[in-house]
């Protein structure tokens, strides 16, 4: 019996999937968790054949969840869904470890084609994302400078560029104050910008927030 676990913290969006993935496998168990915390513990106590995980839950990242998920059961197939472009996401979840990226406005195309594809042990990947992972194997010495960003940078560069605060952003990721103001400084250095407004006018032109 195929079972599949969907997490997200939107009620309507997990209820949409259900209702989707039960016309597909009408045999199928299907739960739902809202969060991290209610992931790790359904994945940790129950059996699942494939998760289908939100990018951004409530108290980690997506990339934080997967690669807690993976450590805890690697052979689990994680299909993250975002509503960020595949350009910002698609090839760091995979890298990751995830089974396939999906956009959260053409799931429903998309997440049937998705669960039939890691049925079969292999990934979901998009026309698209095939073409940026070409480019990325041919182009490691070209990199933009927000690609030089490790996973958790990369959520802080983001937070800080939507204008959230210190504070804001370590309840948000749960860390501590200092811990971000140290990825702050080392986002920094990294990408060669001196100040939060300089973040915000280089993630905007290059759509990223």
């Amino acid at each position: 019996m195929l079972k599949i676990l969907i997490a997200d913290d939107h009620a309507i969006v997990r209820k949409g999937l259900k209702q989707i993935l039960l016309e597909e496998y009408p045999s199928a168990v299907i739960g739902e968790v809202a969060d991290t915390e209610g992931l790790l513990a359904e994945v940790i106590n129950n059996t699942w054949n494939i998760v289908v995980c939100d990018m951004n839950m409530p108290g980690r990242s997506g990339l934080d969840a997967l690669n807690q998920l993976k450590q805890v059961a690697p052979d689990i197939p994680v299909l993250i869904m975002s509503m960020y472009p595949e350009d910002q996401y698609a090839l760091r979840v995979l890298k990751a470890g995830a089974a396939g990226y999906l956009q959260k406005e053409s799931i429903h195309d998309d997440i049937i084609k998705a669960i039939q594809t890691v049925q079969l042990g292999k990934k979901f990947i998009t026309p698209s994302i095939a073409e940026k992972l070409a480019d990325a194997f041919h182009e490691n010495s070209s990199k933009l400078p927000h690609e030089l960003l490790s996973d958790r940078e990369f959520d802080v560069f983001k937070l800080i560029a939507s204008g959230k605060s210190v504070s804001e952003i370590a309840g948000k990721l749960s860390l501590s104050t200092t811990t971000v103001s140290t990825y702050r400084a080392r986002i920094l250095e990294k990408m060669g910008i001196r100040s939060n407004a300089e973040l915000t006018r280089y993630a905007l032109e290059r759509k990223l927030i």
